[in-house]
């Protein structure tokens, strides 16, 4: 998603985030009862691809006694960075998105405190992370890739790239739409995945590559992809031109599921050689004003409702063992055979320096 989302993969999806936080938050915020007898509300900050259904913030809230409110700040590295910069007096209780891309900022700046969610043991041990301290919490994880319009390629009688080294051939030049390393949490696991790929000496060559064959560079996922791309809904609307996008694997069963009427086939496909596997966690936010009611949100996002409601509304895979994904997942945004990915150590080693060459490289 932060796949993050990772992330509502259409404008009219986007809908669906302003409802559930707005639908949520209603209460007083202090006194009463819920949890331990503190505030009666309890506060998510997140990016602003959180979405959930209507009847599962409400199970939440029967359960636990709190109200949900939640506050969506941006895309996801604008996100982080604000909350560690309010990190002493924070905006809310619980903070949802940072993905393994950025999580080591997260965890070096003291964001979060530790709490070992209830249903812990059942998230997939690939995906655990900080096990000595239990600082985060795995919530869902989705694959960041190279998009294609399916008709463009039709039409122009072209193969849609399948591999990172594809997007430089001079065939898809001026085709590419990228999101800023600096700025959106896709961008920088793109730029993550070509280091995967090339090593710490051969991924500048690539991008000085991709730069020379005209990719294009926004500064996010909303506007490369609703705006930029070819093969979306917005992007048709738009009449955007690049047909080829940095996105996930998870937009294909997106643009089926939100079609009236619905395809057969999804209008956009997976160039599955340039995927780069996201993990986005959730975290008990250091000097958070009601901690007890993070606790029991974090313990409802570990847990099976939650899990199996993320797919159809954030379009992300579930991290919890034996959490069902849907149908049209299955059939049209198959998680990639064959991710690139990096350990956690390496990314909080070379990121800041990855993205600062980056800049100097692409934006100047």
């Amino acid at each position: 998603m932060g796949i993050t989302k990772k992330v509502t993969v259409l404008a009219v999806g986007l809908g669906l985030v302003t409802l559930s936080a707005c639908g949520s938050s209603g209460g007083d915020d202090s006194g009463g009862s819920g949890g331990t007898g503190g505030s009666k509300t309890v506060t998510l900050v997140s990016h602003n691809s959180w979405a959930v259904s209507e009847d599962v913030v409400a199970a939440f809230e029967k359960q636990s006694g709190y109200k949900l409110k939640v506050l969506e700040d941006g895309d996801a590295g604008q996100a982080v960075n604000k909350a560690i910069l309010t990190k002493d007096n924070p905006q809310g209780d619980v903070f949802f998105g940072v993905d393994n891309t950025l999580l080591s900022r997260a965890l070096d700046n003291g964001l979060f405190q530790s709490y070992e969610a209830k249903g812990s043991d059942r998230i997939r041990p690939e995906y655990r992370v900080d096990e000595d301290k239990h600082r985060v919490t795995p919530v869902d994880t989705g694959d960041i890739c190279v998009n294609y319009d399916k008709a463009w390629f039709e039409q122009k009688k072209l193969t849609p790239p399948k591999t990172f080294d594809d997007l430089v051939e001079p065939a898809y030049k001026d085709l590419l739409v990228v999101e800023n390393a600096a700025t959106s949490s896709p961008g920088l696991g793109f730029l993550l995945g070509t280091a995967a790929q090339y090593g710490d000496d051969g991924w500048e060559g690539y991008w000085k590559k991709l730069k020379d064959n005209g990719v294009k560079v926004v500064d996010g996922w909303e506007q490369a992809y609703n705006e930029e791309f070819s093969g979306s809904a917005g992007g048709k609307e738009a009449k955007a031109d690049r047909p080829l996008v940095v996105s996930y694997a998870s937009s294909p069963p997106a643009e089926v599921i939100y079609a009236d009427p619905r395809p057969d086939t999804a209008p956009t496909g997976v160039a599955e050689g340039t995927c780069f596997r996201q993990v986005e966690y959730a975290g008990l936010l250091s000097n958070a004003k009601n901690p007890e009611g993070g606790k029991a949100l974090l313990d409802f996002m570990a847990g099976q409702t939650f899990q199996e409601d993320m797919p159809l509304n954030m379009f992300v895979y579930p991290v919890r063992e034996g959490a069902k994904v849907p149908a049209e997942f299955v059939k049209f945004g198959p998680q990639a055979k064959e991710p690139r990915t990096m350990d956690p150590a390496k990314i909080a080693e070379n990121r800041d320096q990855w993205v600062k060459s980056w800049t100097s490289l692409v934006l100047k």
